[in-house]
C-alpha cells in the first residue's frame, strides 16, 4: 500500500512506509513518538494498522524541525501544541549520560549483542538529533574500538558484525530519505585498501539527514573509472572515507591525479583526512578531516560554490 488511501472521508490515509518514505523518519521512531510521547495518533485499520492523515505527517515535520533546533523529544509536544508559548531553554545533553551510553554500545558490539545494538541505534536517534547521536556516541565509541582492535587479535568478527548491523539499518534510512531528498547528489565510498566501512556508514548517514542525495558503494571502483560513475549517476561530488593512514602511492599519486581528471569536487574524510593532511594541501584533494558533521558541513560548502 504505497499510494494513500481513503478512509470514510475524502482525506487520504497513508500507511507508516510511506510516512517514512515522505519524513526520513523510521517506522521505529514513528511509533516511539507515538506510544512514548503522544505525539502522532494515527488511526487505525480493523486490523489494527496505522494510517496517517496529511496533517499528520505535517506534525512530523514540525518535530523534526524542533529536533533539529536541539529541543528534547520530551518538550515537542507542548510546543507544538501550544505554538504560542516561549520557546524553552535547550539543555546541552547530560555529559555523564553520554559515556555510560557509549559504554553500553561498545559492550554491545563486543557481546555481539544484536538485540541490545537495535535498542540503542533506534532509542538514540529517536531522542537526539543525527548528527548528536553520532558526534557524541557513535564516533567516539567506533574510536575506542578500533584501538581495541587494533590490540587484540581476533577482533575482526565485531568489526563485521556492527558494519552489517550498521549498513542494513542506514542503508533503509538512505533509502528513504534519497527519494524526497533536494541535495545534490553525492557518491560516497571507502579508501580503496580500506578495513571496513563504519566511518563511511556514519558519514552517510549524516550526509542523508543533511539533505543530500547519497550513493553509498560498500567497496571503491578502479579509480579510473569514477570519471564515467560521476558521469552516469549525475554526481555532484565525490567522497572518500578512510578509517586509516593509506598507502603513500595512493595519497601522493592517485588521488591527487583523480582530482584533477573529475569535473567535480573530490573530498576525503575521516581519520586518514587528519593524518594525510599536510601532503594533499595543494593537491585538489579537500580534506575535510574526521571531525564528521563539520566534514559534511565543509562538503557541502564545497559542492554549492562549484
Amino acid at each position: 500500500m504505497n499510494e494513500p488511501t481513503q478512509h470514510g472521508s475524502d482525506t487520504p490515509l497513508y500507511p507508516i512506509r510511506e510516512v517514512s518514505r515522505l519524513t526520513g523518519v523510521n517506522s521505529v521512531t514513528l511509533r516511539a513518538w507515538e506510544r512514548r510521547y503522544g505525539l502522532i495518533r494515527p488511526r487505525r485499520t480493523p486490523k489494527g494498522h496505522r494510517l496517517y492523515a496529511r496533517e499528520d505527517v505535517e506534525r512530523v515535520e514540525q518535530i523534526l524541525q524542533w529536533l533539529n533546533r536541539g529541543v528534547p523529544v520530551s518538550q515537542v509536544r507542548e510546543l507544538i501544541d501550544h505554538p504560542g508559548m516561549a520557546e524553552p531553554e535547550v539543555p546541552p545533553p547530560d555529559p555523564g549520560d553520554w559515556p555510560a551510553q557509549r559504554t553500553r554500545l561498545i559492550n554491545a558490539v563486543e557481546a555481539l549483542d544484536t538485540a541490545r545494538l537495535e535498542t540503542l541505534y533506534t532509542q538514540s536517534l529517536a531522542l537526539y538529533p543525527v548528527s548528536t547521536c553520532v558526534t557524541e556516541l557513535w564516533a567516539p565509541a567506533l574510536r575506542e574500538l578500533e584501538e581495541r582492535w587494533n590490540e587484540r587479535l581476533g577482533d575482526e568478527l565485531q568489526r563485521r558484525t556492527l558494519e552489517s548491523f550498521l549498513r542494513t539499518r542506514i542503508g533503509m534510512r538512505l533509502y528513504h530519505g534519497n527519494a524526497s531528498a533536494e541535495g545534490p547528489p553525492l557518491l560516497a565510498m571507502p579508501l580503496p585498501d580500506d578495513p571496513g566501512t563504519l566511518w563511511l556508514l556514519l558519514v552517510a548517514l549524516l550526509a542523508g539527514d543533511r539533505g543530500l542525495h547519497v550513493w553509498l558503494l560498500d567497496a571503491a571502483p578502479p579509480l579510473g573509472e569514477l570519471p564515467l560513475a560521476v558521469a552516469r549517476l549525475g554526481a555532484s561530488g565525490v567522497l572518500l572515507v578512510g578509517s586509516h593512514a593509506g598507502r603513500n602511492d595512493l595519497m601522493r599519486r592517485q588521488l591527487p591525479r583523480l582530482a584533477e581528471q573529475l569535473d567535480v569536487p573530490l573530498g576525503l574524510c575521516g581519520p586518514a583526512a587528519r593524518i594525510r593532511q599536510a601532503e594533499l594541501d595543494g593537491s585538489g584533494v579537500a580534506t575535510l578531516g574526521d571531525d564528521l558533521g563539520e566534514a559534511i558541513s565543509r562538503l557541502q560548502a564545497l559542492l554549492q560554490t562549484t
